[in-house]
């Protein structure tokens, strides 16, 4: 939502702010003055429980590190400071303790449950129709949308099944009444009807006014499904027709989605992960964020105090396998890495690339543009360093994926993939690929999509390719001198090779909280 409307936190949400843990989400018990009795009966109290599905996204455990520590896990990056809690997730040395990896579960079922409320309220109201429909296509994404995450990161087709399938229709069950679906592909087939049941009621994205920029759109749930079904095909190879199928249908939406190239290729790649490009065709659904509050992965990735400026974490560095993989030629590489010795510009200074912190002699360079102004705090970056967001809206799904996927899935179905994958090379000014195999894809994906929440370390599990990846060790930039950014450097090791046992790291441990307090099995191994 925009700013001004989700700082506002609703009387539902106070009301309504429940656990993830069956006992807890079944909870109707209001936390303050608001309850059904005196709720849902205007187009205010509709338009704020909306509101309120969007909370979490803004949330730091959800799509500013949350989900991204298990991104952390690929070969595309290390943790970057040492830290023991980190360091363990990445090494999948997990307990199901882990405070940096709690939270997933529990706020993405927060959000479901609002969106089971929504459904459950919204629709006997007497309120307009078209805003009843966009309330309600809002609340089918937004519970497909946490399901979908929740689904492919806790739920297999093998001993462990899917996630708990929460709706309005039973939502009210006895608590510890909840069951894991004997596979996660029940939980696609639930969030694929409701991302079907969210395409009919949203609005496109260009039919949104200003002031409603950031809510679901038509666009976002056909993505969605494009993407559910690539996932769904790594257990059923029919489903790559539908990934073609609504690839296709957001290219031909109406919205005008399109790649952001003006055929300058380095200036576009820098200019796309820019605030000046937050709405526009490219960018399908992003954490809403700004100066206020939103992800704080542009802050989490910067190098650690921000040369004295600012309050940057120093969390996921670029491995020297991730910059190896793009091609000499390719612009994207220096707009995604800063390795010793690169120019940039912070805080009005023209400055070259050194770091005393990275463990990798590198830093992700996609998410820094808004820091380039002479004065940047309280105009591009938050005052406030412990919550390092920027005007940058982070993004979770872009245009450029969705012609991936489509590619994927022709090559997986033995068909000619080229033309998706190089209207990709081509806004990047390389030489277009005859025949693409999967190994083109893989590598189109791995540098377009670095350091974002496109999920490298998903990819190379649904691929069957984690284990032979994480079998060897990581590499970065060892330099005489961290402080001086001419200084020689070495190769060196800098995260050593990890044993990944697919037969059951594939899916990550639900934390031991909720297991505990539902009743629910925990994925067998951790």
């Amino acid at each position: 939502m925009r700013k001004n409307i989700i700082r506002s936190v609703s009387a539902l949400m106070i009301a309504l702010s429940v656990g993830a843990c069956s006992d807890e989400f079944t909870n109707l018990e209001p936390k303050g003055s608001t309850s059904y009795e005196n709720f849902f009966r205007t187009e205010q109290d509709a338009i704020e429980a909306a509101n309120s599905m969007y909370f979490y996204m803004k949330d730091e455990d959800m799509f500013s590190r949350g989900f991204f520590w298990y991104i952390n896990a690929s070969d595309d990056m290390v943790t970057g400071r040492v830290n023991g809690t980190a360091d363990n997730i990445k090494n999948f040395k997990m307990t199901g303790e882990e405070g940096y990896t709690y939270w997933m579960y529990p706020q993405s079922y927060k959000i479901i449950r609002r969106a089971n409320d929504v459904l459950l309220n919204v629709a006997d109201m007497e309120i307009s129709e078209s805003l009843k429909n966009r309330i309600l296509g809002e609340a089918y994404f937004m519970r497909a949308f946490h399901y979908f995450w929740l689904a492919h990161t806790y739920g297999d087709n093998g001993d462990n099944g899917g996630v708990p399938i929460l709706t309005e229709e039973n939502m009210f069950d006895d608590a510890g009444s909840y069951s894991r679906p004997t596979s996660v592909v029940e939980n696609y087939a639930q969030i694929i009807g409701d991302l079907e049941k969210a395409v009919a009621l949203l609005p496109l994205f260009t039919e949104y006014s200003a002031d409603d920029l950031g809510r679901a759109h038509k666009d976002a749930a056909l993505a969605y499904m494009a993407k559910t079904y690539l996932y769904w095909a790594q257990y059923d190879d029919s489903k790559y027709e539908e990934v073609i199928k609504y690839a296709d249908a957001v290219t031909n939406s109406g919205s005008g989605r399109a790649l952001y190239d003006t055929g300058n290729p380095e200036e576009d790649f820098r200019l796309l992960h820019s605030h000046l490009n937050n709405w526009g065709p490219e960018y399908i659904w992003t954490v809403d964020s700004g100066v206020n509050g939103g992800s704080k992965l542009p802050g989490v990735a910067l190098e650690n105090k921000g040369w004295g400026k600012y309050n940057g974490w120093g969390y996921y560095t670029p491995t020297q396998e991730l910059y190896d993989e793009f091609e000499d030629n390719d612009p994207r590489r220096g707009v995604t890495i800063l390795k010793f010795g690169d120019s940039f510009k912070f805080f009005g200074e023209e400055k070259r690339y050194q770091s005393e912190n990275s463990l990798s002699g590198l830093q992700f360079n996609k998410y820094m543009y808004e820091y380039q102004f002479e004065d940047p705090i309280g105009s591009y970056i938050n005052p406030n360093g412990d919550d390092p967001t920027t005007l940058y809206n982070v993004p979770v799904m872009r245009y450029a994926e969705v012609l991936l996927m489509k590619a994927e899935a022709l090559i997986m179905l033995g068909r000619n993939g080229d033309e998706p994958l190089n209207m990709v090379r081509e806004r990047a000014g390389l030489n277009p690929v005859t025949g693409a195999t999967m190994e083109d894809l893989k590598h189109e994906r791995r540098v377009e999509l670095a350091g974002e929440f496109a999920n490298r370390h998903f990819d190379l599990v649904r691929w069957g390719d984690a284990k032979e990846a994480y079998s060897k060790p990581l590499h970065g930039r060892i330099h005489a001198d961290k402080t001086d950014p001419d200084s020689p450097f070495n190769i060196g090791e800098v995260w050593p090779a990890r044993n990944f046992d697919p037969s059951y790291m594939h899916v990550w441990p639900i934390p031991n909280q909720v297991v505990n307090s539902s009743g629910i099995s925990q994925n067998k191994g951790w």
